[in-house]
């Protein structure tokens, strides 16, 4: 008996028997696929371990319940799975890319990366999608016969691009490392990435925008009636409300919140369905040389989750408290990166290594390194130990 949860492979889906390779040869595993084995490499890493205390909009030590770069992580990887099985694509490297698509952001969220973007303005610039890619193939050092994780051909291509081709891109400081590797090893930065690559990017816009109305909520940054005219969760509680008045206010949140992730689902899912018959794509290539998106919300739904940004980014992300300590983060990252740049005795042992006999630009990109993969409370202890003598008392 088949289950009625099948889904037959698309003939678009990736095909981890097909996969490219990898850039270093290395013998396959026995129980697992390319596309599972990097999902592993990256669970593995130190730098997503730290993503526990790396801030999603609430500073790790403000609450246990908000989100944190980790739990945002997980989430995305989920969502991502799910969509890709319902799909018929590979579940494995929709998640493996979901997984590591934000391993390479600092402490602090936005704020941090604004504030790295600042500070290495005249040494070449700072990308969150940059230094993940860079976490991956350069700085995390696990294996004896190379730098990073070594990851397939399909993964990288969906960590630099699963938001679409970067070569407008590539003339910018900042992206000077991913020119660099593609000169040595091509990812096709022209064309649009798998259709995995795409799902866990729609997944990434459907978790966040769905914890964070969750942890506002939460945080006492706007309430449930002040959502209640907001496009896509207004007309959502209203029917929660209705169908369910029996519910206190937290319950009422999780079931709307709940069913706005089911409608962001099954948007996507139709509207990829409906491009995928339109351009009558047969295989993983013709995914990438479609001059648009395959895995897309509709024009209805875009529109609403803008008018949703917009409320979310002047009630939460632009309010005064989170606004303060954006503040605070900022303050700590620039103090820590001037003092690292005037005096790099300072630095731990590894990293002094490593900023020696380089360039001013070459010791500000190791100095950026060692700040980018802190977590916030480390970032915050070690400002303290570096300003204030009195925590060695």
């Amino acid at each position: 008996m088949s289950s009625p949860f099948f889904v037959p492979r698309a003939p678009y889906a990736e095909d981890p028997a097909k996969s490219r390779g990898r850039r270093f040869q290395e013998d396959e595993s026995r129980t697992r696929t390319p596309f599972a084995r990097d999902r592993d490499r990256i669970i593995h890493t130190s730098a997503f371990r730290r993503l526990k205390e790396k801030t999603q909009v609430f500073v790790a030590h403000e609450g246990d319940n908000f989100r944190t770069r980790l739990t945002h992580s997980l989430e995305v990887a989920q969502v991502a799975r799910s969509l890709a099985t319902a799909l018929g694509l590979d579940s494995d490297l929709a998640e493996t890319i979901a997984l590591g698509h934000d391993i390479g952001h600092p402490p602090f969220g936005h704020a941090g990366e604004d504030e790295l973007q600042a500070c290495m303005k005249d040494f070449g610039g700072f990308d969150h999608n940059v230094q993940t890619f860079r976490v991956v193939t350069e700085l995390e050092r696990r294996y004896p016969d190379f730098h990073g994780l070594n990851l397939t051909w399909e993964t990288l291509e969906g960590i630099i691009k699963h938001n679409g081709p970067v070569t407008e891109k590539l003339g910018k400081p900042s992206w000077k490392a991913i020119s660099k590797y593609d000169a040595e090893y091509k990812l096709g930065l022209n064309t649009w990435a798998s259709a995995e690559a795409q799902v866990a990017a729609l997944a990434d816009d459907i978790a966040y925008n769905n914890h964070d109305v969750d942890d506002g909520v939460e945080a006492g940054l706007f309430t449930l009636d002040e959502l209640m005219d907001v496009p896509l969760i207004g007309p959502i509680l209203a029917a929660v409300r209705s169908e369910r008045p029996d519910l206190d206010l937290r319950l009422t949140r999780l079931e709307a919140v709940r069913r706005m992730i089911g409608a962001m689902v099954d948007d996507v899912m139709g509207e990829t369905l409906k491009r995928a018959a339109a351009t009558g794509v047969q295989s993983a290539e013709d995914v990438r040389n479609l001059d648009h998106a395959l895995v897309a919300f509709s024009s209805d739904m875009a529109e609403d989750l803008a008018r949703l940004r917009q409320f979310l980014h002047s009630r939460m992300y632009r309010h005064w408290r989170v606004n303060r300590t954006r503040s605070q983060a900022r303050r700590i990252l620039a103090e820590m990166f001037s003092l690292f740049l005037a005096e790099p005795d300072v630095l731990p042992s590894e990293w002094f290594a490593r900023s020696q006999n380089r360039d001013e630009a070459g010791h500000a990109r190791v100095v950026c390194d060692y700040i980018a993969g802190m977590t916030d409370r480390f970032a915050i202890e070690e400002h303290r130990k570096l300003f204030q003598l009195d925590v060695w008392n």
